[in-house]
């Protein structure tokens, strides 16, 4: 670990609550009776959190591994959701997953998983897992939550629209 992510390490525990992201890059990825393997995952994960704190990092994959069933409100406790951007020349495929039982075997990563949204290939390339906030309970944002809450305020903005137009 490098001075740089050591130091936002020390800056993350120290602070009393941050809302981390974590985000792994794999080559590609397979999925077979609900379980999710990445493959030629990076040797790191990037974590950053967002204001007030504003702190980034890089953390061994093993260490993420080792850590998900420390502290009161761990991942282990409380599987986290996550989105999987598949990437093609086509498209984006993303899906919306909740997160167990992670093992790390040399580079490749693989969870069980719950599908919550989207549809997952049974392979794929180049993709990124952004793994929710560990913030929680308190937490008021999840990537997760972000595609459930734009598709409701685009519903009551069209509610708003319509009366306005029925006022006129």
């Amino acid at each position: 670990m490098s001075k740089k992510d050591e130091k936002a390490m020390q800056k993350a525990v120290q602070a009393e609550e941050i809302e981390a992201l974590f985000v792994q890059s794999a080559a590609g990825m397979a999925y077979e009776n609900g379980r999710l393997t990445l493959s030629g995952v990076a040797p790191t994960t990037l974590m950053f959190s967002d204001r007030p704190k504003r702190v980034t990092g890089h953390l061994p994959t093993e260490e993420f591994l080792d850590s998900w069933g420390d502290g009161q409100d761990s991942f282990a406790d409380d599987p986290p959701n996550a989105v999987l951007s598949i990437f093609s020349e086509e498209e984006v495929n993303d899906v919306v997953v909740v997160l167990r039982e992670p093992a790390l075997e040399a580079d490749r990563f693989s969870y069980q998983v719950d599908i919550l949204d989207g549809e997952m290939p049974a392979s794929g390339g180049a993709n990124s897992l952004f793994i929710d906030v560990i913030g929680r309970p308190l937490t008021p944002v999840s990537i997760a939550g972000v595609r459930r809450r734009g598709r409701r305020r685009g519903r009551r903005r069209m509610r708003r629209r319509d009366r306005r137009r029925m006022m006129y």
